[in-house]
C-alpha cells in the first residue's frame, strides 16, 4: 500500500482530480506526469545504487600487481626520507649559523627543522606499514601457491589409487606369502637326502671313531720295545795341540811348525 506523500499517490490524487474537471486533456496531462515521476524514480535508484554500492564492481588488482605497487610506493617514500634528512641538516646549519646574532631567523629555522623531524617520522611509520603489508601479501601468495600444489598432489595420488582395491591388495599379499610358503616346501623337500638309506647317528660315527683311535694306541705301545737301536753319532776328537791366539810373525810360526812336526814324530 503507497504513503499518501509518496509521489506515485500524489501523481494519482492529481490525475483523478484532471480526469473529473477536463476528461479528454487530463489524460494526456496523466501520461505527462506519470512519465516524469518514472524518470525521477530511476535517477534516485541510480543514486542509490552508487551511494550503497549496488552498481557492477570494478576488478581488484592481482596480488602480483599489489605487490609492485607497493615496492614503488616505498621508493618513493625512501626518497622522501633522504629528502627531509638533508632539509633537517640544512635548517640545524642555518639555526647554528644565526645563533644569537639573529635570534628570529635561529628559530624560524628550529620550527621547520621541527616540521620535517615529524614528516619523517610519519613517512617512516608509513613506511613500515607498506612493508609490512608486501610482506603479509607475498606471505599469502607463498601460502596459496603451496596449497595449490598440494591440492595437485593429493589429485594425482587420487588419480594414481583410483584402480586400486584395498581388498584386491590384501588377496594379492595373501597369495604371494602362500607362493613362498609351497616354494618353501618344495626347497626342503629337494634338499633331503633320497636313496642313501636310513639317516645316520652321529653318536654312534663318534664311538667308532674312537674305539678306531684306542686300537691304533695299543698297537703303537706294542711295537715300542721291537725297535733297533740306532747307532750313536761319532763326533770329531779334539785336537791335542794349542791353537795360536792371534797372528804371529813369520819367523815364530815356522819354528812353531817344526816343533810340531818333531813331537807328532816322536
Amino acid at each position: 500500500m503507497m504513503s499518501p506523500g509518496c509521489p506515485k499517490e500524489r501523481l494519482a490524487q492529481a490525475g483523478l482530480g484532471a480526469l473529473r474537471l477536463h476528461p479528454p486533456r487530463a489524460k494526456a496531462e496523466v501520461a505527462g506526469r506519470r512519465g516524469a515521476a518514472a524518470g525521477e524514480a530511476r535517477v534516485a535508484m541510480s543514486g542509490l545504487s552508487r551511494l550503497f554500492g549496488t552498481g557492477k564492481k570494478e576488478k581488484g588488482p592481482t596480488p602480483e600487481e599489489a605487490i609492485q605497487k607497493l615496492k614503488d610506493t616505498e621508493k618513493i617514500l625512501i626518497k622522501k626520507q633522504e629528502f627531509l634528512e638533508q632539509r633537517i641538516q640544512q635548517e640545524l646549519q642555518m639555526a647554528k649559523k644565526h645563533g644569537i646574532k639573529n635570534k628570529r631567523a635561529a628559530l624560524q629555522a628550529l620550527r621547520r627543522k621541527k616540521r620535517l623531524e615529524q614528516q619523517l617520522a610519519q613517512t617512516d611509520g608509513t613506511l613500515s606499514t607498506l612493508e609490512f603489508q608486501r610482506e603479509a601479501i607475498e606471505n599469502a601468495t607463498t601460502n596459496a601457491e603451496v596449497v595449490r600444489t598440494m591440492e595437485l598432489a593429493a589429485q594425482g595420488m587420487k588419480k594414481a589409487y583410483q584402480d586400486m582395491d584395498i581388498d584386491k591388495v590384501d588377496e594379492l599379499m595373501a597369495d604371494i606369502t602362500e607362493q613362498q610358503e609351497v616354494a618353501q616346501q618344495i626347497s626342503d623337500a629337494i634338499s633331503q637326502p633320497v636313496g642313501f638309506g636310513d639317516v645316520v647317528d652321529e653318536d654312534e660315527l663318534l664311538e667308532e671313531l674312537e674305539e678306531l683311535e684306542q686300537e691304533e694306541l695299543a698297537r703303537d705301545l706294542l711295537t715300542v720295545g721291537d725297535k733297533e737301536e740306532e747307532p750313536p753319532i761319532e763326533l770329531p776328537s779334539v785336537p791335542s795341540t794349542h791353537l795360536p791366539a792371534g797372528p804371529a810373525p813369520e819367523a815364530d810360526e815356522d819354528e812353531e811348525a817344526l816343533k810340531q812336526l818333531a813331537e807328532w814324530v816322536s
